[in-house]
């Protein structure tokens, strides 16, 4: 399993030109799903996620994490994190789990995320997307678990 995890000012998910998601303060996260993932691993993320510490403390030191400063976060799947760019210029994505896979442990993810107390809004599987992301820092971290 992978993430893209963004820390943002704000972010949003729009479907042909209409709004499905949005979030101020928190996370967005780019989450990618592999053959061999399992509940655990998405179980894993989540928590690692909830309690990453990039968000600054009253020092500026990135000390807290998305829980203290009570954000939210939005989890777009993005199974183009699993392309394989060695060979030619068009990308492969042969390493991507199939949507029988991916869709329910991305599902499973968002619900862990939320138990951890971290509110959640969601992009939708499959679909063509356009995410605004307000990158705040810019900090970005790439997680595999």
């Amino acid at each position: 399993m992978r993430a893209i995890i963004q820390r943002v000012t704000h972010s949003s998910v729009n479907i042909d030109g209409k709004e499905i998601a949005h979030i101020g303060k928190g996370l967005n996260i780019l989450l990618g799903v592999g053959p061999d993932d399992t509940e655990e691993n998405a179980r894993q993320m989540a928590y690692k996620i909830a309690h990453l510490r990039i968000f600054s403390d009253e020092a500026g030191k990135m000390n807290l994490s998305v829980c203290d400063v009570q954000g939210q976060a939005i989890v777009v799947s993005q199974f183009t994190l699993y392309a394989d760019t060695r060979r030619g210029h068009r990308p492969s994505f042969v390493g991507a789990a199939g949507p029988d896979i991916a869709s329910p442990l991305c599902d499973r993810f968002v619900v862990f995320l939320q138990e951890q107390g971290v509110p959640c809004q969601t992009g939708v599987f499959g679909a063509h997307m356009q995410v605004e992301i307000g990158n705040d820092g810019p900090v970005t971290i790439l997680l595999e678990i």
